[in-house]
């Protein structure tokens, strides 16, 4: 399923009007920041366990 323009454009509308203008605005910084801490989470555990498996291999 795919989005053509006149959907994306009445989106955008829909948002604007439930939202405005400001609080649009603020909607989207804490989404992109949500999305930044999800990341780095994200990372950080991939980190953390690729630094567990070596001790694993090392006990076995």
């Amino acid at each position: 399923m795919r989005l053509g323009t006149t959907e994306i454009i009445l989106i955008i509308v829909l948002a604007l009007v439930l939202f405005g203008g400001g609080k649009l605005a603020g909607v989207g910084k804490a989404l992109g920041k949500s999305i930044k801490d999800f990341k780095n989470e994200v990372k950080q555990d991939d980190t953390d366990a690729s630094a567990e498996k070596p001790a694993d291999q090392e006990k076995a």
